[in-house]
């Protein structure tokens, strides 16, 4: 990196605006998938599932679900490229961009995520993303935690080069071999993971929900959420998970009301769409998945935190002066 950070960043901020309701709140298709989808279309044998597959898999949510959505989020592999240059991803729709690699290395109690090979924040500006997003496996006690901090860090470094916004999406694990996160462990985990990693970078935290399916207790969610929601240094979605459509919309609720800005839905919108083919998975697009989308979106935008009434240097950047533009770079 040269020069010192960028305090003016408005193509950020378009950049979030674009991906955002006209009230600033984030209904955003999540479809950056590779791994999981290649799972979810063959359960029985994932690697079977070919290139082609996946892409046309992609293209038809996308054609049936981007218009209903304020956004969507892409990878650079499958589905980026891809709907850009067949028409599938409207023109004037917020194109969110994957940077990390799909899963993980290393151990399972440390697990470590990477930038994908050959591909970078400035290449995702070049192809026109609106924001870029980091996956990044994290748990505060993890031997490696201090590695994964260090690359939330520097992917938020050339994002602020790149003067492009960057949702920041940890996944949380258990540091004990074989063991699932849940529970307190789980909401404990999630909410200082909000506060440490908003705090190293990134505009936009795409967040697991404090609890696992197994506590169904409202008034615990209403409290995890509201201490998510102070823990949190930038506005905040809820990501879906793979969760039950109907419990993720009760979550959906639960996180606006705290003061989450959207949500990035992914399975919970068109999973089971992978496992149809033909004219059987474009009518269940064209209607359960869109109504559903369709739901998510009108919740967010009633109840949700437009994300630019939180308090950022997005939201109060001062009115440039005159020649601004001189000042302008890298």
């Amino acid at each position: 990196m040269t020069g010192p950070p960028m305090t003016l960043r408005p193509g950020a901020r378009r950049g979030l605006d674009a991906c955002a309701s006209p009230r600033g709140t984030f209904g955003v298709l999540a479809l950056d998938h590779r791994q999981n989808l290649r799972r979810e279309m063959r359960p029985d044998d994932p690697r079977a599932v070919t290139y082609r597959e996946m892409v046309d898999f992609k293209r038809a949510v996308v054609r049936a679900l981007a218009p209903v959505a304020t956004g969507t989020l892409l990878d650079p592999e499958l589905g980026a490229v891809q709907c850009i240059v067949d028409g599938s991803l409207p023109g004037a729709a917020g194109l969110i961009v994957a940077i990390e690699a799909t899963g993980y290395e290393g151990a399972a109690t440390a697990r470590a995520s990477r930038v994908l090979d050959g591909w970078s924040v400035a290449k995702a500006k070049r192809l026109g993303a609106s924001a870029a997003k980091l996956l990044v496996y994290y748990h505060p006690d993890a031997a490696n935690a201090a590695d994964q901090e260090a690359l939330v860090a520097h992917v938020a470094a050339d994002c602020r080069e790149a003067d492009l916004a960057l949702f920041v999406e940890p996944l949380s694990f258990s540091v004990v071999e074989g063991e699932k996160l849940a529970g307190e462990a789980r909401r404990r985990v999630v909410v200082e993971t909000a506060r440490r990693l908003t705090a190293i970078g990134g505009d936009i935290l795409k967040a697991e929900f404090p609890y696992d399916e197994s506590v169904a207790d409202r008034g615990l969610w209403r409290d995890a959420c509201a201490e998510l929601d102070e823990a949190s240094a930038v506005p905040w979605v809820l990501l879906s998970g793979g969760v039950d459509d109907t419990i993720f919309h009760a979550q959906v609720e639960v996180a606006c009301a705290a003061g989450a800005s959207g949500v990035l839905a992914g399975r919970s919108v068109w999973a089971e769409a992978a496992a149809l083919f033909g004219e059987p998975r474009v009518a269940f697009l064209a209607t359960t998945a869109r109504e559903r989308l369709r739901g998510l979106v009108d919740l967010v935008d009633a109840v949700g935190r437009p994300w630019h009434s939180r308090p950022g240097p997005l939201a109060t950047s001062a009115q440039p002066g005159d020649g601004w533009y001189r000042e302008y770079e890298a």
